[in-house]
């Protein structure tokens, strides 16, 4: 299994504040711009879907394994012989809000997705996780 992390701390920003930018997916698109577009039907929780589309790519469905409100969220996009994990969590520490963001791919062609998506996703969390963080202050 390939997996690549990421983490911050700050105190910017609440842990309820950078759960509710996460839990509204139709809005991702406003503050990712690599997000052209992103639809939830229903509720921010386990077993619910939503399709994302990548800016320039097709539309994926991601299926939302675990939620805990406030603490963490982790999803799985189905890729063929391989499945891209990426997990969220969200700590309160001494020095403020940790925020850590993990990538990770298994299965036979996982090297191939690792290649051709997964790699490009973790390259940006650092940048990523800044902009998510400047977001979610303002909510």
């Amino acid at each position: 299994m390939w997996s690549k992390s990421y983490s911050i701390v700050t105190k910017e920003v609440t842990k309820e504040q950078i759960w509710k930018l996460f839990a509204d997916v139709n809005n991702w698109h406003s503050w990712d711009n690599g997000i052209e577009s992103a639809k939830l039907e229903g509720k921010f929780e386990k077993g619910n879907y939503f399709t994302l589309r990548p800016k320039g790519g097709p539309n994926v469905k991601v299926e939302l394994l675990e939620t805990v409100e406030n603490e963490r969220f982790l999803d799985v996009t189905k890729f063929p012989l391989a499945k891209m994990y990426d997990n969220h969590t969200f700590e309160e520490t001494t020095e403020g809000l940790k925020i850590t963001n993990t990538i990770s791919v298994e299965g036979a062609l996982g090297f191939l997705w690792v290649m051709l998506v997964a790699r490009k996703i973790a390259g940006s969390m650092p940048a990523d996780i800044q902009v998510q963080i400047k977001t979610a202050a303002k909510l």
